[in-house]
């Protein structure tokens, strides 16, 4: 007979983190305040329309907000029947988004990935990527629930059942040309597949091969001859080209490397304090979204930037911390996905501002302009937010074998 218990229920938000709520309102000012600054100075922009790109973010903010105030009511018990539901829309939006994209955002990225509707663009694959984090999560539970002593069969087979969620996605994000998205989806795999129990045995040839397969590709980028090679396995002249700038943004600081060079510039200019706010003097493509990092180093120097990476850390803390106060192993992969999403975001989106990634088009987690960016962090950040709050509501039953 089954059997469970029941804990006391709390109906106010005491088991909240407010913690992280305090650092999402941080981000929230810093991103707004950013993007005002950086749409003002846009070109042919004026004060009304920067107001409007802000009042714009600050609707998706306000969405994003009721997102988490919707999801923290939710239960393991109903993220675990919910997961299979929003896998299968996501699917679904990645499959309609290959035939209904935009045509002009095509033109302009090379990606077949938004969405536009009148003044509104969205890209599903940003809010695919919770509930991409909800389904490996509840297979990694299911399968570690009826496999409780990992074997090498065993591991080889929930490595399997992981690929069979990942690949469908993977291969609808790859078809929309978006490179650096597709990075994103294989982050969160790994640090969930870290955590899931797989052997090391497993693993650490896997992370071999990978780190080779990464260094041919690369060794293949810098040739003539292995440019003609990876050309005909899909690869596209404008990833050729965001390489390059990667390896040489001085070289061409006219065409591909100038918006690399001028991020540089901008963040340079800046040097320990910044040149204060309101004093944009450099001119970067795409600054409200992709070069976000720019206007604050800018504009606050050495010192600005070091704050927000600080705030990111602090976060990032903050929520591998609720992983560990995680009374399910469901919970604790839902978490550790979201740490991974926000984790990539932050270290690649830096990374290319300041010349040591190459341009992937990431945006800067709670930041950058971008509605539906902003939806799918919120969205994740309520599902760890949702730990917390039902610590105190959870019931353990013996035929799930965990808390939920």
């Amino acid at each position: 007979m089954q059997q469970t218990r029941q804990t006391s229920r709390r109906t106010s938000g005491s088991e909240l983190d407010w913690g992280i709520i305090l650092a999402l309102l941080l981000f929230m000012i810093i991103g707004l305040s950013s993007l005002y600054e950086a749409a003002t100075h846009m070109q042919g922009a004026t004060t009304l329309s920067a107001v409007k790109v802000v009042i714009s973010q600050g609707a998706f903010w306000f969405i994003g907000v009721l997102l988490i105030v919707f999801l923290v009511r939710f239960d393991g018990s109903q993220l675990w029947k919910l997961a299979p539901i929003t896998y299968g829309l996501g699917i679904f939006l990645l499959v309609a988004v290959l035939i209904f994209y935009n045509r002009a955002m095509y033109a302009s990225t090379g990606a077949r990935s938004w969405f536009v509707i009148g003044p509104l663009s969205f890209q599903p694959s940003e809010v695919v990527k919770p509930a991409f984090i909800l389904m490996l999560s509840r297979v990694v539970a299911q399968h570690n629930r009826n496999y409780p002593n990992h074997a090498l069969s065993t591991d080889w087979l929930l490595l399997g059942k992981m690929a069979i969620c990942f690949i469908p996605v993977a291969a609808l994000i790859a078809l929309q040309n978006d490179l650096g998205t597709l990075l994103v989806f294989v982050a969160i795999f790994g640090g969930v597949a870290l955590v899931s129990g797989v052997t090391w045995r497993i693993l650490a040839p896997v992370i071999i091969i990978g780190a080779t397969i990464g260094t041919t590709l690369l060794t293949l980028v810098i040739s003539s001859a292995g440019r003609t090679i990876l050309s005909k396995l899909g690869f596209q002249s404008y990833q050729f080209s965001r390489i390059d700038t990667w390896l040489n943004p001085a070289n061409d600081t006219s065409g591909n490397g100038y918006q690399t060079y001028q991020s540089l510039k901008a963040i340079g200019s800046g040097q320990l304090t910044g040149n204060g706010w309101g004093s944009l003097k450099v001119y970067v493509p795409v600054r409200e979204s992709d070069m976000i990092f720019s206007v604050i180093g800018e504009s606050f120097g050495f010192i600005g930037g070091t704050f927000l990476i600080a705030l990111y850390f602090g976060l990032i803390y903050l929520l591998i911390r609720a992983t560990f106060r995680a009374q399910s192993a469901f919970y604790a992969y839902i978490a550790t996905g979201v740490v991974m999403m926000v984790l990539f975001h932050v270290f690649e989106n830096i990374g290319m501002s300041i010349g040591l990634l190459p341009l992937t088009g990431i945006p800067l987690p709670f930041v950058s302009q971008g509605g539906s960016s902003l939806l799918g962090n919120m969205i994740g950040v309520g599902l760890i937010l949702s730990i917390g709050y039902q610590r105190q509501n959870s019931t353990f039953t013996e035929t799930t074998g965990f808390f939920i």
